[in-house]
């Protein structure tokens, strides 16, 4: 019974705060397909891959510490961010690697991260929740769940954004050296951050303490936010810049192309909804918002992977679907 309840109580949140990343990504957004698999890497094989490892760390710190709460400190503030994130980090660099077509920004890595984190944080919290339930009963676990699905939820998907933020700088720059060093850089960012969170809670004493931690956890997170409101703004100057040319070139018109760089697209999706429309708009404005990413792309890395191609299937698509397209 109380598996049962433990299961909802950690994925259902974790299924809305993706939501709430998924719409974040406002103008490209990333295939659905691909966001579940990041999110399951996170919540089945990172967990599972970190189950292993940890052990092997475990018995390491117990054969050099010989001592249960010097073990327990480094189990906390060692390995779990070093584990934790190289495992939940694969799931991006699996993204990166193998559909890097998929990989376009700066946003998209912070996307990816943030999903696999909250895979990961997911099934965590299971493990958690029955740990507490066997422990206090009915009110471990609630009082567990409002912790943290309530005060700490951003935690796993801020430490991996990190990760997922350091591949797409690799991914958006031409020089080597930092294609090579900012993936690094990413990860050590987000063991840094989770080992402040792990180590900070053991040795905090006090409401006065607790409270203090929560208040920094959460202005670091409201900061990312707004990093991340700044690359979406970002983004769109990039569809201004690239969509003008083709309203130029009169593949889409002046109204398409407002909408196209609007923040919301509110009214251009609730006209095609009443109309009988709203995927044909919706694929269209998916379709413009590639383009721009794509010809940016061009410019920078010039025909990288066929992208003159998929430019130009791109206009194709974009052309068959303007004429019922809302704007």
């Amino acid at each position: 019974m109380a598996l049962l309840v433990a299961i909802p109580l950690a994925f259902i949140p974790a299924f809305f705060f993706s939501w709430f990343i998924y719409w974040l990504d406002r103008y490209e957004k990333e295939p659905r397909w691909l966001l579940f698999l990041t999110f399951a890497w996170g919540g089945f094989v990172a967990i599972i891959g970190t189950l292993i490892v940890a052990s092997i760390f475990e018995v390491g710190f117990s054969f050099v510490l010989q001592d249960a709460i010097l073990e327990d400190i480094a189990g906390g503030s060692i390995t779990a961010p070093l584990v934790e994130e190289f495992w939940k980090g694969l799931a991006v660099f699996a993204v990166f690697l193998i559909f890097r077509k998929e990989f376009d920004s700066v946003l998209d890595g912070i996307i990816y991260g943030g999903i696999a984190g909250l895979g990961f944080a997911a099934t965590e919290n299971v493990f958690y929740f029955m740990g507490q339930y066997a422990d206090a009963g009915w009110g471990g676990m609630f009082t567990n769940f409002a912790l943290r699905v309530g005060v700490f939820a951003w935690g796993h998907p801020f430490y991996t954004a990190f990760t997922g933020l350091g591949f797409a700088v690799s991914r958006t720059n031409r020089n080597i050296l930092i294609k090579l060093a900012a993936p690094i850089v990413g990860y050590f960012l987000a063991v840094s951050a989770h080992a402040f969170h792990n180590t900070v809670l053991v040795f905090a004493t006090g409401l006065g303490s607790i409270a203090l931690i929560i208040l920094i956890e959460w202005a670091s997170w409201i900061m990312f936010l707004g990093f991340i409101f700044w690359m979406v703004r970002h983004e769109q100057g990039l569809l201004k810049k690239h969509l003008a040319e083709e309203v130029a070139n009169g593949l889409i018109s002046e109204a398409q192309f407002k909408t196209a760089v609007s923040f919301f697209q509110f009214s251009a999706r609730m006209s095609a909804m009443s109309s009988g429309v709203y995927r044909i708009t919706n694929h269209f404005y998916q379709y413009l918002g590639e383009l721009a990413h794509k010809k940016e792309q061009f410019a920078k890395f010039g025909d990288e992977r066929g992208n003159s191609v998929i430019i130009e299937k791109l206009r194709a698509n974009i052309a068959s679907l303007a004429p019922r397209a809302k704007a």
